[in-house]
């Protein structure tokens, strides 16, 4: 493959979001193909068995279909906040429980209408969980890691905005979240959220 690497992305995707800041906090440059996931490329497919975003296609047809994997690619190449030089441990732990049980329940709390074995307020109060153990942290320095911006607040970062958009009046009015609406905000006021963001 010739020129600048491809990458599959979705605008609302919380994976897709972290990956496209991550190359755009490395300066890495990349065609942006924007995919419809209720009408999937062909291509997509071919490209990934799991034929979902985002997709990172380099040179030779060199492919990663991980959203992590893609973030962990570009800041090989240039990580000039420092978001890798952290306790790995600790930022990979707080990434494992955002993918894991907290994306677990943020999706039953987003989609519930899907999921009728319990109510929405239900499936909302297990995703606290995770919320709150990450607003203790967050209410003694101002990230996940310490004073600055690590991998691991990149990581969660888009999957808190989808949970408090679910019901930002809500969110809004949570004390016992305040300081997680506080690093939060941060990340939405900031402009390379706001170029991730952009349309194409």
């Amino acid at each position: 493959m010739q020129g600048l690497p491809k990458l599959y992305s979705f605008r609302r995707c919380p994976y897709a979001i972290r990956a496209r800041m991550a190359l755009l906090a490395a300066d890495v440059g990349f065609d942006l193909i924007e995919v419809d996931l209720k009408n999937k490329p062909a291509e997509l497919s071919r490209l990934s068995a799991k034929a979902t975003v985002p997709v990172l296609v380099l040179a030779d047809d060199w492919i990663i279909d991980e959203s992590r994997e893609i973030i962990s690619w570009a800041l090989s190449h240039a990580d000039p906040e420092g978001w890798l030089d952290c306790d790995q441990d600790r930022a990979v732990k707080l990434i494992t429980d955002c993918d894991g049980p907290f994306k677990y329940w943020l999706d039953r709390y987003k989609y519930h209408v899907g999921y009728p074995d319990a109510s929405q307020s239900d499936y909302r109060a297990e995703a606290l969980n995770c919320l709150h153990s990450w607003d203790t942290i967050l209410r003694q320095q101002p990230f996940l890691m310490g004073d600055r911006r690590s991998v691991a607040d990149l990581c969660l970062f888009p999957f808190v905005r989808q949970f408090a958009n679910v019901d930002r009046l809500w969110f809004d009015q949570q004390t016992s979240l305040s300081a997680l609406r506080k690093w939060l905000n941060v990340w939405l006021e900031d402009t390379l959220f706001e170029r991730a963001m952009r349309k194409v």
